[in-house]
């Protein structure tokens, strides 16, 4: 099939990149996934089938989904995508369940409390994860994901329940695998014990190197396959913040901008970032790059899933895939992102 950019996958020069093994599963991914989380907010439909074309162009096959991204819009736009642009057959979709939108006073539960405005809520229960996961299939006109992820750790649904969840969804072929997002090291261990986890997605870089010390752990140790979320720490290891923040940053973002200049003002943060900008000078390429491409290294890690707002910024981290790093740069960054506590 002809994609609009104009070339079949086995004709395209870029074409190149790498499938891992998720753990110890069958499945295998491309080491660079396509997050979806700005499509419908900060990236339009026209836009995201772009990016999307590029990306299978060059031999991505991991895109990241859910049902609250952009509140669905993400979602409704990838299902348009899907058979026009690529074939459902050429992507590993790993979709999320477990948080919904609530309103004031709507409580999910007797024994929880009602939230006290709009937001996320933590929802794994039976009822809810299967009710999403079903909407999500009907929405993407596809009988299957790839990956099913519980999207957050849920201290009011027994975790024997979610096991059983994640069974009755695998027996009946609505996923082929399971995951889990955010989870820390020990609910890792205490759902993959009595679960069939195989993916655990976990924020990885270099800036937060705490998974280092638990989760890939705890994951190798289970045969689970460590997928790095927010390998560029918000966009700060792009570099783009060192003369300020640009007006169309999310550092700019009124709902993410206490969060991007909380770290800024961190020290460590800028010894990194300037390490980072000194090391794509001297390899010919960007700070975005070279941050990519040592969490792409990292022992434990299958893949990582990495957003764009737009084709500019995804053709920069498309080309962290052959970006090899010389091992005295890949050292010297590890020196200078570790914490000395």
């Amino acid at each position: 099939m002809v994609r609009a950019l104009g070339c079949r996958r086995d004709e395209c020069a870029g074409a190149v990149m790498e499938q891992r093994t998720v753990g110890r599963s069958g499945l295998r991914v491309s080491r660079i996934g396509l997050a979806t989380h700005t499509w419908g907010t900060h990236t339009d439909a026209d836009e995201a089938s772009v990016q999307l074309a590029a990306f299978t162009e060059a031999g991505g096959t991991l895109v990241d989904l859910s049902p609250v991204y952009g509140e669905g819009a993400a979602q409704r736009i990838l299902a348009d995508l899907l058979g026009d642009l690529v074939s459902r057959d050429e992507l590993v979709l790993s979709g999320h369940a477990g948080v919904v939108m609530h309103a004031p006073g709507a409580g999910v539960g007797d024994s929880v409390p009602a939230p006290a405005a709009v937001g996320p809520v933590v929802d794994a229960s039976r009822r809810t994860l299967l009710k999403q996961l079903d909407r999500t299939l009907l929405e993407l006109g596809t009988d299957h994901l790839d990956i099913w992820n519980i999207a957050a750790w849920d201290p009011y649904t027994p975790l024997e329940e979610i096991a059983a969840t994640l069974e009755t969804a695998m027996r009946s072929g609505r996923t082929r695998y399971a995951g889990v997002r955010g989870f820390a090291a020990w609910q890792l261990a205490s759902l993959a014990a009595i679960a069939p986890i195989s993916a655990a997605q976990s924020p990885y870089s270099l800036l937060a190197r705490g998974a280092e010390n638990d989760v890939i752990p705890a994951a190798r140790h289970h045969g689970v396959g460590v997928i790095a979320s927010a390998p560029l720490a918000g966009g700060i290891l792009t570099g783009k913040y060192r003369d300020g923040v640009p007006a169309d940053s999310r550092g700019a973002d009124e709902a993410t901008a206490a969060e991007i200049r909380r770290r800024l003002d961190d020290d460590r943060a800028t010894r990194v970032v300037d390490a980072l900008v000194t090391a794509a000078d001297g390899l010919g390429t960007s700070p975005l790059a070279v941050a990519l491409a040592w969490i792409r290294d990292r022992p434990g890690v299958t893949s990582m899933i990495v957003g764009a707002r737009d084709i500019g910024q995804l053709t920069g981290v498309l080309a962290a895939e052959t970006l090899e790093l010389p091992r005295a740069i890949a050292a010297a960054l590890d020196d200078v992102s570790a914490r000395s506590e």
